[in-house]
């Protein structure tokens, strides 16, 4: 079995255990494909993830950053680790990296969800009732493309009208 193999079987296995809230043997299975890969940005984000959900929030901050310095574009480690800093009371730390996350990712629902929340938190009702039409926006638009990407005479009416071959008013 060749290393990316190995990795990739420790990371599975830890992200089954993840999902079975067995955090402590999740994180033993995602060490172990780091020490394999130790540039796997999701298995730092995964193990940080683990960390975060039992309370070890230096080690899940240090997983987190060390996500952003494999690629420092990814807007899911800044959301997280903002989360890790809320937990600690770090609020301007935790605002930061949702604004971040937002930035990098400006459909990142997840984002405007946890910055509303800490907004609200905080005493800013304006600017979380900002975040929560947003994110409705965004779900509303997240459901409409669901449905037509499900709905089978729709995409194929859409990808037609793409090519100019159908009538919009054919809907």
């Amino acid at each position: 079995m060749s290393n990316k193999d190995t990795a990739k079987k420790y990371f599975e296995e830890g992200m089954a255990d993840f999902l079975a809230n067995n955090y402590g043997k999740s994180i033993y299975a995602l060490s172990r494909a780091i020490q394999i890969d130790p540039n796997s940005r999701i298995s730092y984000m995964s193990r940080g993830s683990a960390y975060l959900k039992l309370d070890k929030i230096g080690d899940a901050i240090a997983d987190f950053n060390k996500a952003i310095e494999i690629n420092i574009e990814y807007a899911r480690a800044y959301h997280l680790r903002g989360l890790a800093h809320e937990k600690t009371g770090d609020n301007q730390n935790a605002l930061e990296d949702f604004d971040k996350a937002i930035e990098l990712n400006p459909d990142y629902g997840a984002a405007y969800h946890s910055r509303a929340t800490l907004y609200s938190k905080i005493g800013k009702e304006d600017l979380a009732a900002k975040d929560i039409e947003m994110l409705t926006r965004l779900t509303e638009v997240n459901i409409e493309t669901f449905a037509n990407e499900n709905n089978v005479w729709r995409s194929r009416q859409l990808q037609l009208e793409s090519m100019d071959v159908a009538d919009p008013m054919d809907r």
